[in-house]
């Protein structure tokens, strides 16, 4: 069982910055890929950017790429999502992942293929 806590959502302004964190715990989250995915008001969740610990990769969907960083600190097996340049499209609830595959097999997952969830944590980007 893998516990994800997120923290970092709120309301930002568009072409503003927010740093989202999820902390990991439980048995052989070294071993697992933890990202994160978003549901978009009326539509399916979709991953939004993975990393894998056990080969440093990371994957991101086209939508962010340029705009959004993934890092993830091994020691406390925290996940970090530097979002910047963040627009209306970006409006939405991000959820912490975690599973044990690769950062691009994960985030091109269905989302019913996932198996750990956090509770979500809301990003609004309005003016």
């Amino acid at each position: 069982q893998v516990q994800l806590v997120e923290s970092g959502g709120g309301l930002v302004q568009p072409g503003g910055s927010l740093r989202l964190s999820c902390k990991a715990s439980g048995a052989n989250v070294d071993f697992f890929a933890i990202g994160w995915f978003r549901q978009e008001p009326g539509k399916e969740r979709e991953g939004v950017s993975c990393i894998s610990n056990l080969d440093g990769k990371s994957y991101y969907a086209d939508s962010v790429k340029g705009r959004f960083t993934i890092s993830r600190d091994s020691a406390t097996n925290t996940v970090f999502l530097q979002m910047n340049s963040l627009g209306p499209e970006d409006t939405g609830v991000y959820y912490c992942v975690a599973d044990p595959s690769t950062a691009e097999s994960m985030c091109t997952l269905p989302p019913s293929l996932v198996d750990n969830w956090g509770r979500g944590t809301q990003v609004t980007v309005s003016s």
